[in-house]
This record gives C-alpha cells, sequence and structure tokens, in this order.
C-alpha cells in the first residue's frame, strides 16, 4: 500500500512540473502593453510660415472646426462667448448693424476686451472682385496696412485698426474662389510686431479649419 502511495505522488509531481514550465514560460512571453500616449499639445503656426498658396476651402461652416486650444491661445484665455452664423441667418455686419449674412462666421469674446472674428464668403469670388475688396479694405482712414505683413492668399490684404484702448489687425484674402477673413483685438499696447504675430497665428487656425477635406 505504501509502496502504491509513493507511486501515486512521483506521478503528481511529474504531471505538476510541465504545467508549472508552462505557465513560467507563458509569463516570459507575456507581451507587454505600451502605455497610452498623451495627445500632442497645440502648436500654432506663423502665418509667415503657412503657404496660403496652397491652401483649397470649402466655403461652409468651419466654426466648429476650430480647435479649442487655438482659441484659448487667441484670447489669451478661455472663451467667454461664442456667436456663430451661417449663410443666410441675420448677422452683425458691424457695431450696431446686423443685416443678413451671405457668409459663415463667428464671434468669440474672451476675458477682458479679447475678441476674434472669422468669416469665409459662402459665394464664389472671382479675382476682379477679390481685387476690388482689397481696395475697398484699403480705403478705411483710420487702419493703416503694415508692409511687413505676410500674404494671407492672392489677392489679401492686412490691416491694422484702432478701436479704443485696442486695437484689430485683420487679415483678408482669396483662396481659389473663396473670400476669407480673420480679425484680432489685443491690448493698444501691443507692438506692431507682436499683434501682427498673434493674428496671424489665429488665421492660419482659421484657414485650418475651412480647408476644404
Amino acid at each position: 500500500m505504501l509502496g502504491s502511495l509513493r507511486w501515486l505522488l512521483l506521478a503528481i509531481v511529474l504531471t505538476a512540473l510541465p504545467v508549472a514550465a508552462g505557465v513560467l514560460v507563458l509569463d516570459e512571453e507575456a507581451p507587454v502593453v505600451p502605455e497610452t500616449a498623451a495627445p500632442p499639445s497645440y502648436t500654432s503656426t506663423p502665418l509667415a510660415d503657412f503657404d496660403t498658396s496652397v491652401v483649397a476651402l470649402a466655403r461652409a461652416p468651419f466654426c466648429e472646426l476650430l480647435p479649442e486650444d487655438a482659441l484659448s491661445e487667441a484670447l489669451g484665455g478661455e472663451p467667454a462667448a461664442i456667436t456663430t452664423y451661417d449663410n443666410g441667418e441675420p448677422a452683425e455686419i458691424a457695431p450696431g448693424l446686423t443685416d443678413v449674412a451671405h457668409e459663415y462666421g463667428c464671434r468669440i469674446e474672451g476675458p477682458g476686451t479679447a475678441e476674434v472674428r472669422a468669416w469665409l464668403f459662402a459665394p464664389p469670388v472671382p479675382r476682379s472682385r477679390a481685387v476690388e475688396l482689397v481696395e475697398e479694405a484699403a480705403q478705411r482712414r483710420s487702419c493703416t496696412r503694415p508692409p511687413q505683413a505676410p500674404a494671407y492668399g492672392a489677392p489679401s490684404v492686412t490691416l491694422m485698426c484702432p478701436a479704443g484702448d485696442r486695437r484689430w489687425a485683420s487679415f483678408r484674402g482669396l483662396f481659389g474662389d473663396a473670400w476669407l477673413a480673420c480679425s484680432l483685438a489685443g491690448p493698444a499696447t501691443l507692438s506692431d510686431v507682436e499683434l501682427l504675430d498673434r493674428a496671424g497665428r489665429w488665421c492660419v487656425a482659421v484657414a485650418e479649419a475651412a480647408t476644404a477635406g
């Protein structure tokens, strides 16, 4: 009886050894699951580094495609109020002036006096009309055209306009048959270089959001 028990225990041990070895091998060969990488932080692009001559825009709503980080960077803080409008809807064309818009656009207010705007004409714009729009914008007496400003489409125009305790910088231009405009209000104490850089980065984000496809 004792001998049979010894053979039974030996059989159990011999059976357990391959199983244990198999478990160890499986543990060694178990794939290592990589940690999920954090999404890259938003990095704006200077307008001078953005080739607007090769950008094709879709004449369609685009404001909802703007990255939240782009809004926060342009405004210097979180958006406080966002107003959007589509083609055929009433919109504030100028302070105190509301009309039916033939464009897609948005107006975003931030902390203090910070504000950005963007609008894209709904109908196609031929080059001859774009030249007229550039000339009309350049005739605004209170505004200046900084010579160092990069192009924003072709043709395009850049304006810097005083407005009380702040100044507006805006870029407007033709991308194929799409007329796109964007503007940013900054403190009047900002230098021309700083204001144009902030506005240019904002306008790159606008063009990327409105890019076809």
